[in-house]
């Protein structure tokens, strides 16, 4: 999608799509490019009071959608309210998943809602004869708990939830899809799944709801890093993202498929923080350029939780291919590097930076 243009639509009619988890950073996203594409929209929230959060959202990305967007009420750990949510709609984009900043007390606290919200959906798609269900996975089932490996990962691979690298939200995220796909060969009926499996989602933020990993560019900015630790991250735009879920929703070869969405290579925290001094001129003024050694990090981990959780990616220099998606769905995301710099170009834009929520103060 460049210049201003549609996502690609093969389906020809317009068609009524149900979003999950609309107040989100893929699925406010994914409205938008619906919505530009003639589809009617509805997205579920956990309350009805995040309807005004989602439409200034949406109104920042360039949408007034009048009545074209509706809203139901629909949480992943209960029933109520997905039998609604689904009627009379021809796809859904189940996007919402829980994904917390910092670690939970317990691994059910995720596993649970990820796969048991999934199983809701497809369920309830199922029964009320959805065509196709488009589901956001993540490259977290697919490239952990695996010997160090050369070559990039790709759909073939799955992730061992007994690796010793395997954190809570990784581990939710396979289960959750594994589930899925168990799911659609034994009771799914006439229901089709496709998945997309995002590595780290960056972009342009539309609000102060955005994911958890545009906050490694939010602190870098904000000179909160001492240092880069030796961390490698795959990239991609959150507006690539929701192109391909609307490639996979309509494409009749996505049917039964995973795709990556993935960038470019990986990065490590040092090539972001050289790409935000590069590009981002004065804003980038805090952006620390130096690397952090190991043991620094480490010793850091020993009283920081969520430092903690990175330990095990120390020094790891994975990589993975979106070459699927590109020949199956003719998918052509952006650069890594314009990623970057258009989360950092939203986060100055709307002051979520230190220096002008400090201003704001």
């Amino acid at each position: 999608m460049r210049n201003g243009s549609h996502p690609l639509i093969i389906h020809p009619a317009m068609s009524t799509v149900l979003v999950t988890g609309g107040s989100g950073f893929i699925g406010s996203h994914s409205i938008l490019q619906l919505l530009a594409a003639g589809h009617q929209v509805r997205t579920t929230v956990r309350s009805l009071k995040r309807e005004a959060d989602v439409r200034a959202a949406l109104k920042e990305g360039g949408a007034e959608p009048g009545d074209r967007l509706s809203f139901t009420v629909a949480d992943l750990e209960k029933d109520a309210g997905w039998s609604e949510a689904v009627t009379g709609c021809d796809y859904v984009l189940h996007v919402a998943s829980p994904f917390p900043p910092g670690l939970p007390k317990h691994e059910d606290e995720l596993i649970v809602p990820a796969r048991e919200g999934a199983l809701r959906v497809l369920r309830a798609s199922r029964d009320s004869g959805v065509k196709r269900v488009v589901m956001t996975s993540s490259f977290a089932a697919i490239g952990y708990g695996h010997a160090p490996q050369k070559a990039p990962f790709d759909e073939t691979s799955w992730t061992d939830p007994n690796g010793d690298d395997v954190r809570p939200y990784v581990k939710s995220k396979t289960l959750a899809e594994r589930a899925a796909w168990d799911f659609i060969a034994k009771e799914g009926a006439n229901l089709e799944l496709s998945v997309v499996n995002p590595v780290g989602v960056f972009g342009p933020v539309l609000g102060s709801d955005y994911a958890t990993s545009i906050l490694l560019v939010q602190r870098l900015m904000d000179g909160a890093m001492p240092g880069c630790p030796r961390i490698y991250f795959g990239v991609v735009d959150v507006r690539d993202v929701a192109d391909l879920h609307i490639r996979a929703m309509t494409h009749p070869a996505a049917r039964g498929e995973r795709f990556l969405a993935v960038a470019g290579d990986f990065m490590s925290v040092l090539d972001i923080a050289k790409v935000l001094k590069a590009r981002m001129g004065a804003s980038a003024a805090r952006v620390p350029a130096r690397q952090l050694p190991n043991w620094l990090v480490r010793l850091a981990a020993m009283r920081d939780p969520a430092v903690r959780q990175i330990v095990p990616e120390l020094g790891k220099a994975k990589n993975a291919t979106s070459a699927k998606a590109r020949r199956i769905l003719g998918w052509a995301p952006r650069s890594s590097e314009d990623a970057i710099v258009a989360t950092a170009d939203s986060l100055v834009r709307l002051g979520l930076l230190r220096d002008s929520r400090q201003k704001a103060a």
